[in-house]
């Protein structure tokens, strides 16, 4: 593939590509179901589709891309080891390919990777792999993984950068346009590095041109969304690293290339209304996502109005969530939705002060989760952290109104973000 630097574009991924992708992949991944959820539909007032990439054999779509990769490399080259960096998901989509192959691998993981994904990469893999747990980050793990290939002489399957990854992640869309029913309005695309959309979106651009194509990123890792901001790929300084398979700092200079040409913009989504749609998802349609699974849905709600009355697709696009993470799932759900409130108060040292906190202040519904005091000295007031949960976001005003009215000396924890990490 050449690319242009004066346009700053690249060709699409070929639908000959793509095509021979899904011929390789035939029996290796499963075609993954499309189906029509009707409470979304009737909660948005579309007709809403969701492509089950949670439901693959490694519970996420990377194994398209790397098989695809892999399976096209000559056999010395397999023989001769792979290597590759990555949060979780491609790492399992490589751990099986080199057990298919029988080709030898090494995964380098950073060190934050929800211990689930890890065990699933040890099963996938079997006796074919090493995994190496190394940094805080993809990036960081990436940097090490590559001076790994230079001085051995292996062969980096990168986890989106790279045109044969990308045709084997397009195989997505070869089966989104074999089962839909109805032409699609909308497709929503989840984008970590932009390999998923890069391979989906060239397939549509060509063979659906009239569906308009949206990508979705985490708000605290908006790496692509930025490039196509400035015009320019761009490294963000800091990241969070809660949507863990879509957090990067830098986008692929290969996937940028054709990401700007199928989109306008990128939809950022804040990481605790991720939390909400994983729960709701799970309670109300029994599917477990991955917060990077969760992002399309969650992107219904800034797209309410343009979708109403259309045909949508949202790629599901994995399921490998980690169980220990539920309690920051729940956490980081109230705090977005606006039902949990910290708060430093000072209580007057003295007996029933914490009673008349109760009786006063605090509503029938509102409940108390988190308390921490220690009596340090003798002086007439000391602080005291304490988290507030409330059924309904309207509360808060209440709550507030009742402090200011009984003389409550208090600090609001969530509005200062350096004070909420310290303190909860």
């Amino acid at each position: 593939m050449t690319f242009s630097e004066a346009t700053g574009t690249a060709p699409l991924i070929s639908l000959e590509a793509i095509q021979a992708a899904s011929i390789r992949l035939k029996e290796v991944a499963y075609h993954t179901p499309l189906m029509h959820n009707l409470h979304l539909s009737e909660l948005y007032g579309c007709n809403l589709l969701l492509k089950r990439e949670d439901l693959q054999v490694v519970r996420s779509y990377k194994v398209r891309g790397a098989y695809n990769k892999m399976s096209s490399l000559p056999t010395e080259v397999l023989r001769c080891g792979v290597v590759c960096a990555s949060a979780g998901n491609h790492a399992q989509g490589v751990a099986f390919a080199c057990r298919l192959l029988e080709a030898p691998g090494k995964i380098y993981m950073p060190s934050t990777t929800p211990s689930q994904k890890i065990q699933k990469v040890k099963t996938f893999g079997k006796e074919f792999v090493e995994i190496v747990l190394t940094g805080d980050t993809f990036d960081a793990a990436y940097e090490i993984a590559m001076e790994d290939c230079t001085q051995n002489g292996k062969t980096f399957i990168h986890p989106f950068n790279d045109e044969q990854i990308m045709a084997g992640q397009g195989t997505v869309a070869v089966e989104i346009l074999q089962d839909a029913k109805v032409p699609l309005d909308f497709l929503i695309v989840p984008i970590g590095g932009g390999g998923l959309l890069s391979g989906v979106g060239s397939y549509f651009k060509q063979l659906s041109p009239r569906t308009r194509i949206i990508g979705v990123q985490p708000a605290g890792a908006p790496s692509m969304a930025e490039a196509i901001r400035q015009g320019q790929l761009v490294t963000l300084a800091k990241i969070d690293r809660f949507v863990d398979g879509a957090a990067v700092k830098r986008s692929g200079d290969k996937t940028f290339r054709i990401v700007r040409q199928l989109l306008e913009d990128v939809l950022l989504v804040d990481e605790g209304k991720v939390c909400s749609t994983i729960l709701k998802l799970y309670n109300e349609e029994a599917i477990v996502v991955e917060p990077a699974g969760a992002m399309s849905v969650t992107a219904l709600d800034l797209l309410r109005e343009e979708i109403k009355g259309k045909n949508v697709c949202c790629i599901v696009s994995g399921g490998n969530n980690d169980i220990t993470r539920t309690e920051e799932i729940k956490e980081r759900s109230l705090l977005s939705e606006g039902l949990k409130h910290y708060f430093i108060i000072r209580f007057p040292q003295r007996a029933g002060a914490l009673r008349e906190f109760l009786n006063n202040v605090l509503g029938p519904d509102d409940d108390i989760t988190h308390f921490e005091y220690t009596k340090k000295n003798n002086r007439d007031a000391g602080p005291a952290l304490v988290g507030i949960e409330l059924k309904q976001r309207e509360a808060y005003s209440g709550l507030v109104q009742r402090m200011d009215q009984y003389g409550i000396d208090y600090q609001n924890v969530n509005k200062d973000p350096m004070l909420f990490d310290f303190l909860v």
